[in-house]
């Protein structure tokens, strides 16, 4: 009996994760209404065949575009806190350094025009504003709960946690131009402000 070949993917050297990448750099270049399909294999000098082999259509491509943005900018970032053997105080300068750094595949776009582009999208769409409300409370929860090891009561805890992620979420709104010295030093005075005791 004849054995049956198995069938080959197109444009093999391409992989899920590179549509992925290549429609984050669109989302955060142009918005959702710029990631489509034939633009973006054009783009990425690929067929339409590569693209649907690895998604069943845009909706599916979107979705990953999202699932991934979650994991590089909350799950992934707080795995890389939880790593660290660290005092709560180090830990959460740590995790402020990690939320404005560049991150390893797309690195000058920490500027925050993937998450403006998403709260845009969301704007529009109710599925991603759930998806915004969920991430905003995962990550207020994170940073609250370093606030209540380092010692500060549960109200105290809850108001800086707002202050350190509103003022990073106001300011990658506002795309504050900065450089790298400047950002670091600006962190370690947030850190320093938010970690103070109000009471002496």
């Amino acid at each position: 009996m004849e054995k049956i070949k198995k069938k080959k993917s197109p444009d093999a050297k391409l992989g899920r994760q590179d549509w992925i990448n290549a429609g984050l750099i669109v989302l955060a270049e142009g918005g959702v209404e710029a990631v489509r399909i034939e633009p973006l294999a054009k783009r990425m000098n690929m067929t339409k065949g590569s693209f649907y082999w690895h998604f069943k259509n845009r909706n599916d491509l979107l979705d990953a575009i999202l699932a991934e943005w979650v994991e590089l900018d909350t799950n992934g970032i707080i795995e890389q806190v939880d790593q660290i053997d660290a005092d709560p105080k180090t830990t959460l300068l740590y995790l402020l350094e990690l939320a404005y750094a560049d991150n390893e595949f797309m690195p000058g776009l920490a500027d925050g025009r993937i998450e403006n582009a998403i709260r845009a999208w969301a704007k529009t769409d109710q599925k991603v504003a759930e998806l915004i409300a969920q991430v905003d409370q995962k990550r207020l929860n994170y940073t609250k709960a370093l606030f209540l090891k380092i010692g500060f009561s549960e109200a105290e805890a809850l108001v800086r946690a707002r202050l350190a992620y509103y003022s990073l979420v106001g300011e990658l709104t506002i795309g504050v131009p900065t450089n790298q010295t400047n950002r670091s030093a600006e962190i370690q005075m947030q850190h320093a402000i938010l970690t103070s005791n109000i009471n002496g």
